[in-house]
This record gives C-alpha cells, sequence and structure tokens, in this order.
C-alpha cells in the first residue's frame, strides 16, 4: 500500500493554498500560494496575514477578509469571497502598492473536540483579467468601450449579489444551528422529566404494590393497616399526577379565566387557612388588586407558605406592598437560607435539597416549580432574592385598578 506523503501533496496543489492558525498567522503556504502572493515561504511564515498584506493606503479588502476569517473561525463553516480589490506592496519596493484583485474561499479544520484549529486560505488573483478589460476598454472606442465597462460592472454586480447569497445563507444556518440546539435541549429536558417523574413515581408504587403483596401472602396480616398504608400511597400518587398536569397546562400556556383579584385580602385568607406552625408576621397593605385567576394564586401562595413553614426554625415574616405598577408579596423564613448557587436549581422540578428532604420525606419537588409558573402565566416571576439571614421569597405581579 502506498503512503502517501500530505505535505508533498499539498505543496503540489496547483491552487494557491495557505493555512493560517486561529490567531491568524501563517502555519504553512503551498508553492502555488508563493507564486501568486509573489512572496517566498520564509517571508509569510510565523507572521499574521495583515502583517504582511496590510491593504494598501486605501485598506480595500481588508474589512472583507477580515470579517470572512472571523466568521469561520466563530461559525466553523466555509466563507465564500466575491471578488475584491486587495492591493500588495510590490517586492522590493516599501510603499508602493499595487492594484489587485482576487476571489476567495477560507475553510476550517476542525480539531478533535469539533472546535476550529485552523483555516485553509485558498486565492485565486483575477487581476490581470480586469486589466485586459480595461486595456481593451482603452484601445477601443464608441461601442466596445461601452461593453467593456458595463462587463466590468457586471462582473462587480455579480460579486456583490454573490456576497449578499453567502449572507443569506449564513444567516439560515445560524437560525437552523438554533433550532437544532433548542430542540436537542427541549430534548434534554425532556428526557430529564422522564427520568425523575419515574424515580417519584417508583417509590409510591413499589409501596403500593409490596404492602398488597403481603395482605394477599400473610393471613396474618391486619388488613385494615395495610389498606390504610395503601391508601396513603395511592394519595401520594394522585398528589404527583395532579402537580404533573397542572405543570403541563401551565407550561403549554394554555388560557385561563381572569378576574380583578385583591392580593391583600387573598395573603390574608391563605394565612388563615395555612394553619402553620411557626410564628408569623405580618405587614400588608389593602387594597393591593391585580388580574388574575384566584384559584391558581391561592395555591401559589400556599405553596411559598408551606415551604416557609418547612424550613423555618421559628418565625415567618410575610409581606404585601406595591411600587409603582407592580404588586409584591415577599415571604421570609428565619431557615438555614438557600445558597446562591442554588437559588435557581430551587425551581426545578423534583428538586430537593437536603435539608428538605429531610424535614418532609414525602414532598414532591413540585411546589416551588408550579409556584414559579402561575407567577409568569401572570406576567409576573417569582425568585430568591438577598437576605441577610434565611430565605426570601419574592413574588411580582403587574398591579391593576381597584
Amino acid at each position: 500500500m502506498t503512503t502517501l506523503d500530505y505535505s508533498a501533496v499539498f505543496d503540489a496543489v496547483p491552487a494557491a493554498c495557505a493555512v493560517l492558525s486561529s490567531d491568524l498567522v501563517y502555519l504553512a503556504v503551498n508553492r502555488a500560494y508563493e507564486h501568486v502572493v509573489e512572496r517566498p515561504r520564509g517571508q509569510l511564515l510565523g507572521r499574521r496575514i495583515f502583517e504582511v498584506f496590510s491593504g494598501g493606503p486605501s485598506g480595500e479588502g481588508v474589512q472583507e477578509l477580515r470579517a470572512s476569517l472571523e466568521r469561520v473561525l466563530a461559525e466553523g463553516d466555509v466563507d465564500v469571497m466575491p471578488l475584491v480589490r486587495y492591493d500588495v506592496q510590490a517586492a522590493g519596493q516599501p510603499g508602493n502598492f499595487e492594484e489587485r484583485y482576487w476571489t476567495a474561499v477560507n475553510s476550517p479544520l476542525l480539531g478533535p473536540d469539533g472546535r476550529v484549529t485552523c483555516v485553509v486560505n485558498r486565492v485565486e488573483e483575477i487581476t490581470s483579467y480586469i486589466q485586459r478589460l480595461r486595456s481593451a476598454g482603452a484601445a477601443e472606442e464608441g461601442f466596445l468601450a461601452d461593453q467593456v465597462e458595463a462587463t466590468e460592472a457586471e462582473l462587480f454586480q455579480r460579486a456583490q449579489e454573490l456576497q449578499e447569497a453567502n449572507r443569506r445563507l449564513r444567516r439560515a444556518q445560524r437560525r437552523e444551528r438554533q433550532a437544532t440546539a433548542a430542540a436537542r435541549a427541549a430534548l434534554r429536558r425532556q428526557q430529564q422529566v422522564v427520568a425523575d417523574t419515574s424515580h417519584d413515581l417508583r417509590r409510591p408504587l413499589t409501596g403500593l404494590q409490596t404492602r398488597l403483596q403481603v395482605a394477599l401472602t400473610d393471613p396474618q396480616a391486619d388488613s385494615r393497616q395495610v389498606l390504610h398504608a395503601a391508601l396513603q400511597d395511592a394519595e401520594r400518587l394522585g398528589d404527583i399526577v395532579s402537580d404533573l398536569l397542572e405543570l403541563a397546562r401551565l407550561e403549554g400556556k394554555a388560557p385561563f379565566p381572569t378576574e380583578p383579584v385583591d392580593l391583600s385580602a387573598l395573603v390574608e385568607a391563605e394565612l388563615a387557612r395555612s394553619g402553620l406552625a411557626c410564628a408569623t408576621t405580618v405587614d400588608i397593605t389593602e387594597g393591593i388588586v391585580v388580574e388574575g385567576s384566584a384559584v391558581r394564586l391561592a395555591r401559589l401562595l400556599a405553596n411559598l407558605l408551606t415551604n416557609a413553614d418547612r424550613h423555618a426554625t421559628s418565625l415567618i415574616h410575610i409581606k404585601v406592598h406595591e411600587r409603582g405598577e407592580e404588586a409584591f408579596v415577599e415571604v421570609i423564613d428565619d431557615g438555614p437560607g438557600i445558597p446562591a448557587d442554588e437559588r435557581e436549581a430551587v425551581f426545578q422540578r423534583f428538586y430537593r435539597r437536603a435539608d428538605a428532604r429531610r424535614s418532609d420525606p414525602e414532598g414532591t419537588g413540585l411546589g416551588l416549580p408550579i409556584a414559579r409558573q402561575i407567577a409568569r402565566a401572570h406576567h409576573g416571576d417569582l425568585y430568591v432574592a438577598d437576605h441577610p439571614s434565611g430565605t426570601r421569597m419574592v413574588l411580582h405581579l403587574p398591579r391593576t385598578s381597584p
């Protein structure tokens, strides 16, 4: 089997090619490239491309070439440059630049991790063609000169059209990549949801199955006790399923009827029926009204109060106030608090911190995700805010006139 010398193959390629690093430094050039740019490779290797070819006093073409190379490095796609003027300093004549015209194709070289490590810069010079057109126009008069001028104009027009087509293609490719990334993220979330749901349902299902097996195989088993335990497992399954259905409705943005809701009165009512174990203090501004569903907002508040009661050491403070066009409900407990790096995680479904699992082993980890989704369905939000100690949950909703 013949072994290829890829360096020799690259050097013999008739197309003028150079390999640039991610910093746009020449790493390799072939003989055709040396011939086209009229520079030996010793004057190119190890130097930045714009250091060697500055584009002359006019700077024409520099921005186009730089933008093309940066697109390849950023996006990892081939970039085709249309006809562009890029002047080159005459060999051995510092400060004397010759008018030159080029087309170029810049291609990425990807590393094992899929990132762009180098760029292949393939160029073709068409200066002689442009000069022949102009020479013909200068030598002839009348109709032929007009034809030459029209041909040159057409050539530049087609180059601009190619450039615009390239821009549209790049935009389409970006949209496609974004859509693909979004689809993959959605799939990962869906897979995680399925895994989390399966894990959370397995425990009560296993418990229910075990109790029923005991009832069938052990004649001495207390059937009433077994049925009572089985009922608790079934109720827990029902709670999880109900919460998941509610989350699905909220995340699906299904419309729901709304009406003016006295948020201040709703908070007071939920406090009255909550039966909190911890002492509470309240600071409620009366008459704050929002547009929404009283049933869903009541569930949101109940979830916040239950969560605070679970984590508080001895005291919960509830504050209802308004600022500008927004209404705020703050629920503050004096418990251990939530570390800054977990403040978003607590709103993920089934996420439960270690202290939450200890204080409420039967919790589902769906209360806060549902609360946030309800807030956002009402064009507001729910988040964990800074506080010297404990946890401070803040709900804000658009305020409406009473």
